[in-house]
């Protein structure tokens, strides 16, 4: 029997990654924003982490992630991250409706709170593997969309 969990970066990388971006540059040169999409209510919080590649991984790396909390409405949230230098990365979020900053799960760690990744990525048994989420960033704009899953 195969177990489709939809769980992605954000169930183990907002626990484990270090930050991925940089202080240094045009404050609006390199940004990327991120739309949340397919919320199931306006409560909480949604929160946003971006990763690169050397920090993504939540077996090889210890410390906690830099995540950016943002408002919801209409269903709707967005973040915005800025200062990122070129290179691979990948965004997951996840809707913390209680605002107690974590992810909550049962007792088998499947998330009862809505889960999402770039690329809308999905795991088996846990996160979905960093190359399913990732997107290469060349620099300036880029726009995009995550839609939440709740399970």
């Amino acid at each position: 029997m195969r177990f489709n969990v939809h769980i992605p970066l954000a169930a183990f990388l907002v626990l484990w990654a270090q930050p991925c971006l940089t202080q240094a540059g045009p404050a609006q040169a390199n940004v990327s924003h991120v739309e949340i999409e397919r919320l199931r209510s306006d409560k909480g919080q949604v929160l946003c982490a971006l990763y690169s590649r050397l920090t993504a991984y939540p077996r090889t790396v210890r410390k906690r992630s830099h995540t950016r909390a943002s408002p919801i409405s209409d269903n709707r949230a967005s973040r915005e991250f800025s200062g990122v230098k070129p290179g691979m990365y990948a965004v997951s979020v996840f809707h913390d409706e209680n605002s107690n900053g974590k992810l909550d799960t049962n007792l088998l760690g499947i998330p009862r709170e809505g889960v999402g990744a770039s690329n809308d990525a999905t795991g088996h048994f846990g996160p979905p593997k960093f190359d399913d989420a990732a997107f290469q960033f060349s620099g300036g704009p880029l726009n995009l969309k995550i839609t939440i899953n709740y399970l």
